[in-house]
């Protein structure tokens, strides 16, 4: 397996997100959250299409009923691929202005996990929230920036960071989806932790913004293995191809000097790799109207 990311497609996003593998339309998605830009293209960067988005724009995710749902500045939307529209489908923090969304993730319910965040990144007004396909229920607050909401093979633990505090939380998830037992998961002091897979093995992948790498880490928090990148900062990463065993992963200029960026030429490119580990399939989010 040649664990090397190399450039799938050097789209010089400003701040590259939401990455995922869509089975269905044998496509990878993600998006540029400052750009606010969704794309898309093929298992090997071919087909490519982008759509501008009418906000800031961090994560898109597949419906059971065919359709996609993304993000948008006051909640979330249906978006309309053949037209490029935008429907409304629940609002979420419309009374924050000062608030963005970051990373989501779709359990094996169908239910949409997400956070917000402080956009200019400075007060604790973000917070965790659960969209069981017909109302958004707050889990959890006092986060600067969220991200990365991840579940494990069993469903019993949900992964969720502090991305300033370095700390990536874990929760005992029930059966409800309700949370309880919130507990430090693992610390990262070199680079911030950011977007977040879990693969077959109950290992967590996890991507760091500021560190070069995504690090993964076994159930009880060791760290057994990382994948260096050839940019600093590393969003996110999700499971794909045929096998899964093909991983995609975004990153970002955002916050690079202009010396940085020169160094860093493909700072804003989707990367891809192979690992030995399958990871988990894309859920699909359930709506209920």
């Amino acid at each position: 397996m040649n664990t090397t990311p190399s450039c799938l497609w050097d789209a010089g996003a400003t701040l590259g997100e939401g990455v995922l593998w869509d089975a269905a339309r044998q496509a990878v998605w993600f998006v540029d959250i400052k750009g606010r830009r969704i794309h898309r293209c093929g298992f090997d960067g071919s087909e490519r299409r982008s759509w501008i988005a009418p906000g800031q724009v961090s994560f898109i995710v597949p419906a059971r009923d065919g359709g996609m749902v993304c993000s948008l500045d006051d909640g979330l939307y249906r978006f309309i691929e053949a037209t490029g529209a935008f429907l409304p489908l629940a609002k979420v923090e419309d009374d924050q202005p000062g608030n963005r969304f970051n990373d989501g993730h779709v359990d094996a319910d169908g239910h949409l996990w997400f956070g917000s965040m402080h956009d200019a990144e400075e007060e604790p007004t973000g917070a965790l929230y659960r969209f069981d396909g017909r109302v958004t229920r707050r889990m959890d607050e006092g986060y600067v920036i969220t991200n990365g909401p991840a579940v494990s093979v069993d469903a019993r633990t949900l992964y969720h960071t502090d991305t300033l505090k370095k700390e990536v939380y874990a929760f005992d998830r029930a059966a409800d989806g309700s949370l309880s037992n919130k507990r430090v998961f693992v610390s990262i002091a070199d680079g911030h932790p950011d977007g977040m897979a879990v693969d077959a093995d109950d290992h967590l992948w996890v991507a760091t913004f500021g560190g070069w790498r995504i690090d993964r880490f076994d159930k009880a928090g060791n760290k057994v293995g990382e994948v260096r990148f050839p940019c600093a900062n590393v969003t996110k990463l999700a499971f794909g191809g045929d096998d899964l065993k093909t991983v995609y992963a975004t990153t970002a200029r955002k916050g690079l000097s202009q010396a940085e960026l020169e160094a860093q030429p493909l700072a804003g490119s989707l990367f891809t790799f192979r690992v030995e580990t399958p990871g988990l399939p894309q859920h699909l989010l359930r709506i209920e109207e």
